[in-house]
């Protein structure tokens, strides 16, 4: 009789949720005026109240008053949501993508709770200035210590930690089952995700300004 230590075992990786990270190709010449049109809208325009805790966040309009800069992370998103999207059976599609986008200011303990994205196919975040320098211009904490990371849950929800959770399948992954991932930001980074993928920032410890844009895509 064999062993079962000896018995091949086909792994099959099956319903995987993709999270697509990049960086923005011409981010050094953006960001800057990305981060003063930013800023001066928060000045002229009060808070929105969503999924923030905290911080400012704009109206969804800032395809309108993003300026060239603006534009063209759009267009970025939309040719990276392209390339990411297949029919069903597999085959390439040629798509026209509808954006609403949106700007957030999270200063020292600001974050955002947990929340998903109706009403769109693909979800994501653009780092614009990751807070990465304290007010005094001092080098910051390493990554982990600013917080601030993007938190996203396992889409099957938490029945699978819920019999002895100190144990998961031997498996990439297998730790976050029933839990959450982790993504710590950087300026110039793009995330993309399904709309429907329950996502949350945890707060941000820094002593700088973070600034990002987020974007929903439909068809």
């Amino acid at each position: 009789m064999s062993s079962s230590r000896e018995a091949k075992i086909d792994l099959l990786a099956l319903f995987a949720t993709p999270v697509a990270v990049t960086r923005l190709p011409d981010a050094a010449a953006l960001n800057e005026p990305l981060r003063q049109t930013i800023l001066d809208r928060e000045q002229a325009q009060p808070s929105t109240a969503h999924s923030n805790l905290g911080g400012w966040q704009s109206s969804w309009d800032f395809e309108q008053w993003g300026g060239p800069a603006g534009h063209s992370l759009l267009a970025f998103a939309k040719a990276m949501a392209s390339r990411l999207t297949a029919r069903r059976d597999g085959g390439p599609v040629d798509l026209t993508w509808r954006a609403n986008a949106w700007a957030n200011i999270n200063r020292h303990g600001h974050g955002n709770e947990f929340h998903t994205h109706p009403g769109a196919f693909w979800s994501g975040v653009y780092y614009v200035d990751d807070g990465g320098w304290q007010a005094d211009a001092a080098p910051a904490a390493a990554a982990g210590e600013l917080g601030g990371e993007l938190e996203v849950q396992d889409p099957r929800g938490v029945a699978p930690a819920m019999y002895r959770p100190d144990l998961v399948p031997a498996v990439p992954g297998g730790n976050a089952i029933g839990a959450s991932e982790t993504v710590n930001p950087s300026a110039g980074m793009v995330i993309m995700f399904p709309s429907w993928l329950s996502h949350a920032v945890r707060p941000y410890r820094g002593g700088g300004t973070r600034i990002s844009i987020a974007f929903n895509l439909s068809v």
